[in-house]
């Protein structure tokens, strides 16, 4: 495997991991209730606990995609 493929590699999974976050992000402003509803099914939780748990899943998505896709990507960019 080459240094080109192992960037384009990471390039392209930093793509898709911001896609979704963007979509995460507008799916819970846009459809909050409908998400909330169809979690309630499931799950018994409060709005302010969904809320949390959501604003939670996606700052430790973001962290992980930032230190687990980018932060390679640009050593990389940087080194070759």
């Amino acid at each position: 495997m080459t240094l080109e493929t192992i960037r384009a590699t990471l390039a392209w999974c930093s793509v898709i991991n911001i896609g979704i976050l963007m979509v995460w992000f507008l799916l819970f402003v846009v459809a909050h209730d409908w998400m909330y509803k169809f979690h309630g099914k499931w799950f018994k939780l409060s709005v302010e606990q969904f809320d949390g748990i959501h604003y939670l899943g996606m700052a430790a998505f973001k962290i992980g995609f930032l230190l687990l896709n980018l932060v390679p990507y640009l050593a990389l960019r940087i080194v070759g």
